[in-house]
């Protein structure tokens, strides 16, 4: 199965060692599916970020289901702030998503309860050992010491988006101090293909983190 973007990042989210998702790795996640998916609509022509801002090109829709609801968003008319294309149908990003890896087999999702009483979705991947490699692919990003210019567009994502949310699975407190240079590197990078993201990305994280929300079932 080729993976979309969004997908290998709700990936990434994974805990392997604890088998689960853990909840400091889930805030802010809706916000990096819809960034993941806007980052292959930049790829593929669909969006422009002249100047910052986005907005829809002309074009087929689509076909994955996820990218067309999210280009569907889009302004056509006028170019506007990213932030709100990234930040607020990020509580409805998820599901999809999710949906896609469990009808592929990636992921089983059960249903229980939080403490008991509320009632919650239990997400776990049937593969682990391929999260594993894929988080130590996106590592390998910074660790190999790649020229950021020589990198693909969505492997320079799956780096990037991760360190924006702080994914403690993929990257380690010590890992973002030891290779910050390496890692603005990479941010600078990314900004020039698609300028405005990144910080959308960032500023949705922080005020989601800020009322501790940020994901959705």
């Amino acid at each position: 199965m080729i993976q979309t973007l969004p997908q290998q990042l709700y990936l990434l989210c994974y805990t392997v060692d604890k088998g689960k998702f853990q909840l400091d790795n889930l805030q802010g996640r809706g916000q990096l599916l819809r960034a993941g998916a806007l980052t292959e609509l930049a790829r593929d022509g669909l969006l422009d970020a002249t100047g910052g801002k986005v907005i829809r090109t002309s074009g087929k829709a689509p076909d994955d289901s996820f990218r067309a609801s999210v280009w569907g968003d889009l302004p056509d008319h006028k170019p506007k702030s990213w932030l709100q294309y990234v930040h607020n149908k990020a509580h409805t990003a998820e599901k999809p998503v999710r949906d896609q890896l469990a009808a592929a087999g990636e992921v089983t999702v059960s249903r229980g309860k939080v403490m008991g009483l509320i009632p919650s979705d239990r997400v776990t991947v049937t593969q682990p050992e391929n999260v594993r490699a894929l988080q130590a692919r996106v590592r390998g990003t910074v660790l190999d010491r790649t020229d950021p210019a020589a990198i693909p567009l969505e492997e320079l994502a799956l780096a990037v988006l991760t360190v924006e949310l702080e994914v403690s699975c993929v990257w380690s407190r010590a890992d973002l101090r030891t290779h910050k240079e390496a890692l603005r590197a990479l941010a600078a990078r990314y900004d020039g293909a698609i300028p405005g993201l990144r910080k959308a990305l960032r500023d949705s994280y922080l005020a989601s983190r800020a009322v501790g929300g940020g994901w959705g079932a």
